[in-house]
């Protein structure tokens, strides 16, 4: 959005910041807080917390701001906004809690945790971006229900894929073309790839080994796909998508069923493709008048055209939706209702009996998008539910894995709105359930 540069310098010049809190410290959270402290004018960085402090500090050391204060309750942190000195803390309710923050960025990747953050900030009337598609793929649309109710913005991020996709739909959309298709563009996968395999790569560019094997093992693809799917209303055109192989993204015009694409639409993505990194929307319009446009700009023969971006930028590009969430209250990427698609739990190896799953990115499992509906009709096992659950039976490799195959850990919050979830949205002729105030969460 063009317009949010100039809406920012006029926050700069009223000396009325956009006030962020970020929740997550790590390589990712350090990149965004350098972006919006060196580099985002009308937007601040006030409050940081993290496991660490020692990270939290380095967020700000990092891009060379110093006199930062520690602080343990929303008073202090209240105190530290009114002085103007940024604050960090190791609990992330006290960001959540405090008057003087407009947004709170999540960047942990992780999905118990993050929900409890997210949840928290809603309540108190932040408005919530997540750099956590673990989170957003397993629970968006009940989050997105919560933050309806309360008049706030929940939202996944420009820059990563899912964001950069969605511009590319609106856009496709404003010109008068049909989006019909949108996705990824993936260098690799490897369902067998573990932390192991992965850790020269994840030292060499800093990174943490489970992170850079979810990538690898294409569970993060999956969720990024649902992201969107659940974004756009488009499907998957078979479990685990079609992802073909080709030299450059322009040839997934040809590569992609084309009665899927007219009928619903489809996400995917474009394995191995140049220019190898970014997102892509095919639109579509039969017009003769228009196709002789299309032609003459060398954007094909049609009815099916391809627009990309070629490039994502996730440390940079998320102050944008900080800013269209605080100022135009617009999400970048958000659950239209109910969800479309969801990221399955299926074997890395043979597993046998007793033995507990260790979740995205590790060395038990990995996750595979299917339909929503496919999946609650087999009951298969959310891939974001799977750290810590125990097998009650052996699993063959490459297998789905089932609510029953398993003992869930007790106690957790992700399940209890992973339930409200699947009861809010189950599935009816006439829609969705809408259940009264009484039956969700409270804080």
């Amino acid at each position: 959005m063009v317009i949010v540069d100039r809406e920012l310098e006029k926050r700069h010049e009223q000396g009325n910041p956009v006030r962020v809190g970020m929740v997550g410290a790590g390589y990712m959270g350090r990149g965004v807080g350098l972006a919006i402290l060196a580099g985002v004018r009308g937007m601040r960085l006030v409050a940081v917390s993290n496991r660490s402090l020692s990270e939290a500090y380095a967020v700000y050391q990092h891009a060379g701001v110093e006199g930062i204060r520690s602080v343990a309750t929303a008073s202090e942190l209240q105190d530290s906004l009114q002085t103007g000195i940024p604050a960090v803390t190791e609990d992330p309710l006290v960001l959540c809690q405090s008057e003087g923050i407009d947004a709170i960025v999540e960047v942990t990747g992780e999905v118990e945790f993050g929900a409890e953050v997210a949840l928290n900030a809603i309540q108190h009337g932040k408005h919530v971006v997540l750099m956590n598609a673990e989170l957003d793929a397993t629970l968006g649309p009940i989050l997105k229900v919560y933050a309806d109710r309360k008049g706030v913005v929940i939202t996944n991020t420009d820059g990563d894929e899912p964001g950069v996709a969605m511009n590319l739909f609106r856009f496709v959309h404003s010109i008068g073309y049909h989006p019909v298709a949108a996705g990824n563009l993936k260098g690799m996968i490897d369902p067998y790839r573990t932390p192991e395999t992965q850790k020269e790569f994840a030292e060499r560019y800093n990174q943490k080994p489970r992170m850079i094997s979810s990538f690898a093992d294409g569970t993060k693809l999956s969720m990024e796909a649902t992201i969107l799917a659940n974004a756009t209303g488009f499907r998957v055109g078979r479990r685990g998508m079609y992802g073909p192989r080709c030299s450059h993204v322009k040839e997934m015009l040809t590569l992609l069923p084309e009665p899927q694409l007219r009928d619903g639409g489809l996400v995917d993505y474009a394995l191995g493709a140049e220019p190898g990194t970014g997102a892509f929307v095919i639109g579509f319009n039969e017009d003769p008048a228009k196709r002789e446009y299309m032609r003459y700009f060398k954007m094909g023969d049609g009815p099916f055209y391809m627009f990309y971006t070629p490039y994502h930028l996730p440390h940079l590009q998320l102050p944008l939706t900080v800013a269209r969430a605080v100022l135009f209250r617009d999400p970048t990427v958000t659950p239209l209702g109910r969800p479309v698609c969801e990221v399955i739990t299926v074997a890395k190896r043979a597993l046998s009996a007793g033995e507990r799953l260790d979740g995205i990115g590790g060395f038990t499992c990995y996750g595979v998008i299917d339909n929503a509906e496919v999946a609650a009709a087999s009951k298969l096992l959310p891939m974001g539910l799977s750290e810590g659950c125990r097998l009650k039976i052996g699993i063959p490799k490459d297998q789905p894995i089932c609510y029953a195959d398993v003992e869930l850990p007790p106690g957790r919050l992700c399940d209890r709105l992973r339930t409200q979830q699947d009861t809010h949205f189950a599935l009816s002729n006439s829609g969705p359930v809408t259940l009264p105030d009484t039956h969700l969460y409270k804080l």
